[in-house]
C-alpha cells in the first residue's frame, strides 16, 4: 500500500502540528510518570505520601506554629493539613499541644521519630526541580513558565487550584 504524499501547505502544516502536539503529550506523560515513580519510592521508603512528608518538613522548619501557618506554608487547605497531622500523630511522627497563651490554639510538634523520618527520607522531586530550575537564566525560567501556563490553558487546567507539592495521589490517600 502506497503512502499518501501531503501535497498542500495546509496538509503539511497539520501533519507537523500533530507531530509537535504528540511530542508535547509525550513529555507531559514523562513528567506524570516521574511524579508517580517518586511518590511510590517515597511511600516505599518511608510509608508516607508526598503531602505527609511536606507537612512533616513544614512542622520542622516552622517550629511552634498553628495548623493554619503550616497550611499556608505548604499551600494546602487547613482541613487537609489537619487530616494529614491526624495521620502523622497516629504514626507517632508529630504530637500536638495546646498553646499556653490561648487554649483554643493547638501547635503541632515533631517527635524524635518524626525527626528520624526526615533524615531518612529521600529528597522530594520538587526540591530537585527547584534546584535545577533556579540554575537557569531568568529569561529561560520566564519562557518555561509562560509555556507551561499556555499548556495549562490548552488543557483547561489553568483554573484548578494546585499547590507546588508534586504528587498524583488522590486527596483521600494523601491525607
Amino acid at each position: 500500500m502506497a503512502t499518501r504524499v501531503l501535497e498542500t501547505p495546509q496538509e503539511q502544516f497539520n501533519a507537523q502540528t500533530g507531530e509537535e502536539a504528540d511530542q508535547v503529550l509525550i513529555v507531559l506523560r514523562q513528567i506524570i510518570h516521574a511524579i508517580d515513580v517518586q511518590s511510590k519510592k517515597l511511600a516505599k521508603e518511608t510509608g508516607l505520601s508526598t503531602p505527609q512528608l511536606v507537612v512533616l518538613k513544614a512542622v520542622e522548619d516552622l517550629g511552634e506554629v498553628t495548623t493554619k501557618a503550616v497550611s499556608d506554608e505548604v499551600s494546602l487547605s487547613q482541613p487537609t493539613v489537619t487530616a494529614i497531622l491526624d495521620r502523622l500523630e497516629k504514626q507517632g511522627l508529630v504530637e500536638r499541644h495546646r498553646s499556653t497563651k490561648d487554649r483554643r490554639i493547638v501547635h503541632p510538634k515533631l517527635t524524635d521519630a518524626g525527626r528520624d523520618m526526615l533524615t531518612k527520607a529521600p529528597p522530594l522531586l520538587q526540591e530537585t526541580f527547584v534546584g535545577a530550575f533556579s540554575g537557569l537564566p531568568k529569561k529561560r525560567r520566564k519562557e518555561i513558565l509562560a509555556a507551561l501556563n499556555d499548556v495549562a490553558r490548552m488543557m483547561r487546567a489553568d483554573d484548578f487550584d494546585a499547590s507546588p507539592v508534586l504528587t498524583i495521589s488522590s486527596p483521600k490517600s494523601s491525607a
